[in-house]
């Protein structure tokens, strides 16, 4: 069973080790030794300081429970609320130790590629898909993340088919990760006259992108690159020239298209980095399948059947399924403010991971 406190310890105990370790000068004659332990150093220095404000938590909570037991009526009301406080902090720096100590997917820091398909609904679906790519953008924009589309298919009245960007920004592949699956919107939609609440859907996928230190072999002999013209927005250029790529990844069954770009080298190198990331999500679908369902359903594969989460405008809900999450700020949420629901999923993982630990 998993004890934070005697975790804790361990942490301490081995950071003071790694410590004398790096500070023994023959430790410089192995080179490659010696670089691990820095990384291991700076990766316990940073659990150590939090864990460091935790102790100094724990000692302020004890002194204010000693004011409270000395029967000083005129301090007794204020040790009372500054415990109070300090119990809440312990517990929310408990949360980020807890989440510090569990081994990150290494494609947690990197960033992410983004797809949004318009589901059952027809034109309200495409709708839908569009509103839930504005909140993405909303909470990047938030986050001082950048948002690059790849590929793009709008429709006439301003949604979307089909929508591929790039999410650029420090660990977003680790916080959107959890927004794969299929998302339900229950509203009356502008094109019904008769006042209904319908029901439609998008599918939202999730890729980590691929950076230097993940390896995936692709087969050159495994693709079939087709080159077209490009449709869309970009000028007399994108009629003129063959620059949009399709590629083929023949023994998966897999195809990638990129047409934003103006020349068709670039719309080749950013296909490849889609199709490196969908082969790679492949993998851990593959090694996740191990895992307990609970935790599966965490991360989706934005497969069809994968309802995560429901939108539902005349009650101004939304309801998380995987962690019966409910919030009647529907109109925050579609504005970008979605740190209380990630935080939430985030939270939920770490709690399993340690479960399973």
């Amino acid at each position: 069973m998993f004890s934070l406190k005697k975790k804790m310890e361990e942490i301490r105990e081995r950071f003071s080790q790694v410590n004398q370790q790096l500070s023994d000068p023959k430790m410089l004659q192995d080179i490659e030794k010696y670089t691990a332990l820095s990384k291991e150093h700076a990766t316990l220095r940073e659990i150590t300081v939090q864990i460091d404000r935790w102790q100094e938590l724990s000692e302020e909570c004890q002194s204010l429970k000693e004011v409270i037991a000395s029967g000083d009526p005129e301090l007794e009301e204020m040790a009372r609320s500054e415990l109070e406080e300090a119990h809440l902090n312990q517990q929310k720096l408990e949360r980020k130790i807890t989440r510090l100590l569990v081994p990150a997917d290494p494609a947690d820091k990197n960033n992410a590629i983004l797809e949004i398909r318009a589901g059952t609904g027809g034109e309200e679906a495409a709708l839908f898909a569009g509103e839930i790519f504005r909140m993405y953008s909303r909470y990047a924009d938030a986050k001082g993340w950048k948002i690059e589309i790849l590929d793009e298919s709008p429709t006439d009245l301003g949604g979307i088919k089909e929508i591929v960007a790039r999410v650029q920004g420090e660990g977003v592949y680790g916080v959107l990760k959890f927004e794969a699956g299929v998302h339900r919107v229950q509203r009356v939609p502008a094109t019904e006259a008769g006042g209904r609440v319908h029901t439609s859907s998008a599918t939202v996928v999730v890729l980590p992108e691929i950076s230097h230190d993940i390896q995936v072999d692709i087969d050159p002999d495994d693709l079939k690159i087709d080159v077209y013209r490009a449709s869309g927005a970009g000028g007399q250029h994108v009629n003129r020239t063959e620059s949009a790529v399709r590629i083929t990844h023949l023994p998966s069954g897999i195809v990638v298209t990129c047409q934003n770009e103006r020349s068709q080298h670039q719309n080749r190198a950013q296909a490849m980095g889609v199709l490196k990331s969908k082969l790679y999500e492949r993998q851990r679908l593959e090694k996740e399948s191990k895992l307990s369902s609970q935790r599966k359903s965490l991360i989706g594969s934005g497969d069809r059947s994968e309802k995560i989460r429901t939108y539902n405008y005349p009650q101004n809900r939304l309801t998380d399924h995987r962690i019966h999450f409910t919030s009647y700020r529907l109109g925050d949420f579609l504005e970008g403010d979605l740190d209380e629901l990630l935080e939430a999923l985030m939270e939920e993982e770490t709690a399993q991971k340690v479960a399973e630990a």
